[in-house]
């Protein structure tokens, strides 16, 4: 199950910076990404409930931002993980120690060397 949650948690990653880069519509980008209407009910609501409380979430991250530090000054990638883990704490979809640890292990992969520091610190203080 773990590994099926990673791989959904990429998949949801991935349809978020579609979103935020190119200003996708959320359902287009994940499907873009799965490449088949079989779109998984926790996908699905962790892509589209990050999109629906994007506002929010944004304030909440830029709240523990260190100064002069804004969710827009952040590239694409972190803001989407960032995104998907506010969703995912917020939903109470698994414990918020192994969301932060997904977070952490999709800005190690995809991100530069030390990013993962500042997603660590954002969302261990939400």
């Amino acid at each position: 199950m773990a590994a099926v949650r990673h791989k959904l948690r990429e998949q949801a990653m991935t349809s978020l910076y579609q979103h935020l880069l190119l200003k996708k519509d959320i359902r287009e980008a994940v499907y873009d990404v799965v490449g088949t209407n079989e779109i998984d009910p926790f996908l699905y609501t962790i892509t589209i409930d990050a999109v629906k409380y994007k506002d929010s979430y944004i304030k909440q991250i830029d709240a523990q931002l260190r100064d002069g530090w804004t969710f827009e000054r952040l590239g694409f990638v972190e803001r989407s993980i960032l995104l998907l883990a506010c969703c995912e704490i917020d939903l109470e979809t698994a414990p918020k120690a192994i969301v932060i640890n997904e977070a952490i292990t999709l800005a190690k992969r995809y991100c530069d060397d030390d990013t993962y520091k500042l997603v660590n610190g954002v969302l261990d203080r939400l």
